[in-house]
């Protein structure tokens, strides 16, 4: 039995029936190296032996009565592989734009907490012989970085690997815990975490107190929440997704960092302000004012490996106001350099040492309220989107003889916050995830090409630097 941290429990808490707090994953595979060919029941014998690499995916929730504090996670006792992993095929001809239909629909549909938080879509048909793996895991089990831990333990480094080695001792499911034993435990728990409050108020008051003279000095800082402009994504939620992906060459968009000395995840951020002031262009709206990414940061060490969630976030501009692609690497680098300093003089671990002490009931009560009376309509945006980039496996990889030709990363949309841009590289490909709610954004694939052109452009630009 295991409590969860706050963080972790807090994307339970923000769950309604529209906000919802589930990541996917979608793997795209070349089953033509499976020794015997690909089965569906192969994939089930595959996933079985290296559940134990998985330890997340035989565990389910258990909530503290009253909902005093953070539910526990123990060893399913009534844990079933083929609940979790379905079939599924997809119209012809199979493409990606098939394969995003599909991945729209699973995102739309919240995961049963009385299971394991996690499905496995095994998707048949597609184009070229390919088999598609679309894992929907909540966001309670893993942020991005730990998803690709979890990622690099089940795939191998070679079409023959041998199968893993079996666990060193059997697994073992739990009973489930009395009320008693629950109310015991999260009673000597909340003492614990009040002990610290004195001290925890000192550091965010010192933390906010240096923000705000590094603020007075003139350095460039990151924008303030809810100064954002209020866009058409930025509403209330519906349960209704529409994901679209695609993919930019990890290549150029490292020719252009060297070329306008920045970083990769600077002309990510260049990028999606391209694509995004071309998109409001064509709409008609107004691209007079930047916009606010949250950007979520790791803090994992090696220390905190076992966390699910190890995450942070960033205020970043997203400068869809510049016309020139040059000047908004530039504004983005400058504020990302503010924005990482500030986060360092507030104290990564802020918002995870405050979350320990979120009261369960009135938190969760407070989320579905506000998703009920659709309050996101009323007032302006804390931020506009999330941009989120996770450095993904660098070498190939397969599983069960199958190579693993491309991956993709889905994450939560939030009310107000109604655009999430996440991105995975993988080999040579930066692999973009672009979710929104189907009826804010039905032009919504309109980004896709929008964001090409808008590498295009800054490969352009940085072919002027270099000549």
């Amino acid at each position: 039995m295991e409590r969860l941290t706050g963080l972790d429990a807090g994307f339970l808490y923000m769950e309604t029936p529209t906000q919802h707090m589930h990541t996917l994953k979608i793997a795209i595979l070349d089953p033509s190296t499976v020794p015997g060919g690909y089965s569906f029941q192969g994939v089930k014998e595959v996933l079985a032996e290296r559940l134990h690499l998985l330890p997340p995916f035989r565990r389910r929730l258990v909530e503290v009565p009253f909902n005093l504090h953070h539910p526990v996670w123990i060893e399913d006792p009534d844990f079933d592989l083929d609940f979790h992993v379905r079939r599924v095929g997809v119209p012809a001809p199979g493409g990606q734009e098939e394969l995003d239909e599909l991945v729209s629909q699973i995102a739309s549909h919240q995961l049963d907490r009385r299971h394991p938080l996690w499905e496995l879509w095994v998707v048949e048909a597609l184009e070229h012989g390919s088999i598609g793996f679309v894992s929907k895991i909540h966001h309670c089990m893993a942020d991005g970085v730990k998803a690709a831990e979890l990622l690099v333990n089940v795939f191998d480094t070679g079409p023959d690997a041998i199968a893993p080695a079996p666990p060193a001792r059997p697994w073992r499911p739990e009973a489930i815990p009395s009320g008693a034993q629950l109310l015991g435990q999260a009673i000597v728990a909340m003492l614990r975490a009040l002990v610290g409050v004195p001290a925890l108020v000192k550091r965010t008051l010192g933390g906010f107190r240096a923000v705000a003279r590094r603020r007075r000095s003139g350095a460039v800082s990151p924008p303030l929440p809810f100064s954002a402009p209020k866009m058409a994504f930025n509403t209330a939620l519906t349960p209704h997704r529409w994901y679209v992906s695609t993919s930019l060459s990890l290549e150029e968009v490292k020719a252009v960092k060297s070329a306008l000395g920045a970083t990769v995840n600077d002309v990510v951020l260049a990028a999606c302000a391209g694509a995004l002031r071309r998109y409001f262009d064509a709409r008609g709206d107004p691209v007079d004012r930047p916009l606010i990414a949250g950007v979520p940061v790791s803090t994992r060490t090696e220390e905190k490996g076992r966390l699910a969630n190890s995450v942070s976030n960033l205020f970043a501009s997203v400068p869809i106001d510049l016309d020139d692609p040059v000047a908004r690497v530039t504004a983005v680098h400058e504020v990302m350099k503010g924005a990482k300093e500030q986060l360092n003089l507030l104290g990564v671990e802020m918002l995870a040492d405050w979350s320990e002490l979120t009261p369960p009931r009135p938190y969760a009560a407070l989320n579905r309220m506000y998703s009920r009376w659709r309050l996101a309509d009323r007032h302006r945006p804390p931020i506009n989107l999330v941009i989120s980039n996770v450095p993904g496996p660098p070498q190939p990889l397969y599983v069960g003889g199958a190579k693993l030709l491309s991956i993709y990363s889905m994450g939560p949309i939030l009310e107000n916050i109604g655009l999430n841009i996440t991105v995975w590289s993988y080999l040579d490909q930066m692999n973009f995830g672009i979710v929104a709610c189907r009826e804010t954004m039905p032009d919504l694939r309109s980004l896709v090409g929008y964001l090409h052109d808008a590498l295009a452009e800054l490969m352009k630009a940085a072919d002027s630097r270099r000549s």
